[in-house]
Formats: C-alpha cells, sequence, structure tokens
C-alpha cells in the first residue's frame, strides 16, 4: 500500500463526511438565525436549571418543591410513598435536561446565509503535520 492510495480513501471518506455535514444544516436568513439561536439558547439554560432543581427535589426530603408537589397530591387526595416520588421527580428532571440538550443541537444546525462553512467542511488541507 503506498501513500498515494491511503491519501484517496481518506479523501474520499472526507468527502462523504463533508456531504452529510452541509445536508445537515439549513440556511435561513439572518433574522430567523438570530431568533432561533436566542430562543434555542434560552430554551437550553432553563431546562437545565429547572431539572437540576426537579433532582434536587428528588434527593432531599426537605425541598420546597418537593413539599408543593406532595401538598397538592394530599389535597388531591392521592397518596404517593417517597421512593416513588422521588423516582418521578428524578425522571421529570432528567428528562427536562435531555429536552433541553435537544432543543440546543437542533438549534446548531442552523446557519445564515453568507456565513461561511464550518472549519471540518472547508476544502482547504491543513498543514498542521
Amino acid at each position: 500500500m503506498t501513500d498515494s492510495d491511503a491519501t484517496g480513501r481518506t479523501g474520499d471518506a472526507d468527502e462523504t463526511r463533508r456531504g452529510r455535514r452541509s445536508r445537515r444544516d439549513i440556511v435561513v436568513p439572518m433574522r430567523l438565525y438570530k431568533t432561533i439561536t436566542v430562543f434555542s439558547t434560552l430554551i437550553a439554560v432553563v431546562s437545565v436549571v429547572l431539572g437540576f432543581v426537579f433532582l434536587d427535589a428528588a434527593t432531599l426530603q426537605v425541598s420546597a418543591l418537593r413539599a408543593v408537589i406532595a401538598g397538592a397530591l394530599g389535597a388531591l387526595g392521592i397518596g404517593v410513598a417517597d421512593g416513588l416520588l422521588s423516582t418521578a421527580l428524578a425522571v421529570f428532571g432528567l428528562g427536562i435536561i435531555a429536552f433541553g440538550a435537544v432543543v440546543y443541537t437542533l438549534g446548531t444546525r442552523f446557519r445564515a446565509q453568507g456565513m461561511g462553512k464550518s472549519q471540518e467542511d472547508s476544502g482547504e488541507d491543513s498543514n498542521n503535520g
């Protein structure tokens, strides 16, 4: 196997990767890009904070949120064991965090018209060794 054979195979793999990457990007007007970026970041940050609040309520028996939820369920006449409530709060908290991550990831797929492609998509070769 020669160096030119290896280079040819690597070039084909790079071209395939670039083609998949460029199909994932969605080009939108600049105003829409800014709106998507702001709101996806805001939703992601709020989701992570709320997710950790619910995780905190799941692990602490003296959490204010846990007391409010347990009181509301008690007022409705629904008795829930502490272990079940902890599990539900933890799963809900992790779900909110995952939702925020998905929203942020989808928000990064957009780019504005006129924006350059990412560095890995550029056809330029790296001279780093």
